[in-house]
């Protein structure tokens, strides 16, 4: 029963016994009578006057209580002329007013931290209680290589490749390093936030890829330099020298001479050959800013084949050609990129030996060169370091072809990897798009 209703109740009751006490003093007592006529229409007033005064509290307060459980802070009322009452409209307007800016600061520091996680060059995986992934930003996307539909409800130890390993123990004090195709690194950390009273986990990947290069390029540049320096200043004294001693040879016995031309011919092309070796390191740090123009891709690709004809034809290896059916022109430095794409083959070649297969294909949508080849695959110890200055399996190896490689496609921002495919082949795939986020 509730509080209006018992009012109700006490008042007819109480009306309903000065009306039967009237009813019979009427003929006995009729002063009296008049008296409790006056004394009830006095009651009614008042009664009515008692329910509207508490019956308007009740309705504000109902109001107000409706508007708080729908979150509708725009309500306000204004006071009635009683004090109580006044008093307790004024404390409700108050909250209503600091739960409103409240609810906008929250609002607004909601959107900031979301534009702040959309636009980061961080990839962020913020994770459900259950540790499933519940949100991911477009650098995560980018640096995962996946969707958000194909990220969203997976378990970060499910991602695919080195991925779901490296973040499968992942701990908040000690950051996981990642590295793939032999070239992109990035930084793992997890960390935590309180949400509802509940912890949740949320994992942040950052790229060091550029970084680490320019730290690395800085290390090695220094001592190139110094190197080449040094080595061409005695090159150049010693060849002299040598070509001086020629003036000697007719003074010689006839049957000395041939041996002491010779000897000297062997040690200037020997000098010669280290000179052109210290040349092919002192390019590798002084390559120059892309000039892009556009340019025809198959027609490059097709003059690279031209080129190693002949030497896949000594080696029985065949060219397979699967290019898109239209014209492939993207704007790009053509010189470097037929140097980087005269160095990929020549090693795809290298990798076979004998009696193999080169695929090279282009797409439209995405722009993109894959050059394939079914040699002895990449052991994953060696495909970490394939890109690393002055790594190379070949014994007489100078270590600088992939490097010169991966600095003309970061200078084009084109991403890139090399690895083996589901066919036990290694393709070294290009997409001539420039990378998002990149600089």
């Amino acid at each position: 029963m509730t509080l209006r209703v018992k009012f109700l109740l006490f008042v007819t009751i109480i009306h309903a016994v000065l009306i039967v006490l009237a009813g019979q003093v009427m003929r006995t007592n009729p002063p009296l009578f008049v008296g409790l006529e006056v004394l009830l229409l006095i009651s009614i007033i008042l009664t009515v006057q008692l329910y509207r005064g508490f019956v308007r509290p009740f309705q504000l307060i109902a109001a107000g209580t409706e508007a708080i459980r729908v979150r509708d802070f725009s309500m306000k009322f204004v006071p009635v002329g009683q004090r109580e009452m006044d008093q307790l409209i004024d404390v409700y307007n108050h909250m209503i007013d600091e739960l409103r800016r409240e609810r906008v600061t929250q609002h607004e520091k909601s959107y900031l931290l979301e534009s702040l996680i959309q636009a980061s060059p961080a990839g962020v995986l913020l994770l459900s209680f259950d540790g499933h992934i519940e949100g991911v930003n477009p650098a995560a996307e980018r640096m995962l290589g996946l969707s958000a539909p194909q990220l969203l409800g997976q378990l970060p130890a499910q991602l695919p490749g080195d991925w779901g390993a490296a973040l499968t123990g992942l701990s908040s004090r000690e950051p996981q390093v990642v590295q793939l195709s032999g070239i992109q690194t990035y930084r793992a950390h997890c960390s935590h936030f309180v949400d509802r009273g509940f912890t949740r986990q949320f994992i942040m990947l950052e790229e060091l890829t550029q970084d680490l290069i320019r730290q690395e390029k800085r290390a090695y540049e220094k001592l190139i330099r110094m190197m080449s320096h040094e080595i061409n200043n005695s090159i150049g004294a010693i060849n002299s020298i040598l070509q001086s001693f020629h003036y000697y040879a007719p003074q010689l016995r006839p049957d000395d001479q041939p041996d002491f031309t010779e000897a000297l011919d062997v040690s200037t092309g020997r000098n010669t050959h280290l000179a052109n070796f210290i040349a092919n390191f002192a390019n590798l740090v002084r390559l120059p800013l892309p000039q892009c123009q556009p340019t025809d891709v198959h027609a490059q690709l097709r003059s690279i084949g031209r080129l190693l004809q002949v030497q896949a034809e000594r080696r029985r290896i065949l060219w397979h050609w699967e290019l898109a059916p239209e014209a492939l022109v993207v704007v790009l430095d053509p010189l470097q990129l037929e140097q980087a794409l005269l160095n990929i083959s020549k090693n795809a070649l290298e990798a076979i030996g004998e009696n193999g297969n080169i695929w090279v294909r282009t797409t439209q949508q995405p722009a993109r060169i894959i050059i394939e080849n079914d040699g002895p695959g990449i052991p994953p110890e060696v495909q970490r370091r394939l890109f690393t200055p002055f790594f190379s399996t070949k014994r007489d190896g100078q270590g600088i072809g992939l490097t010169l490689v991966r600095d003309i496609l970061l200078a084009h921002h084109f991403r890139f990897e090399l690895a083996a495919t589901a066919h036990s082949t290694t393709a070294f795939t290009i997409w001539l798009t420039p990378a998002a986020g990149r600089n």
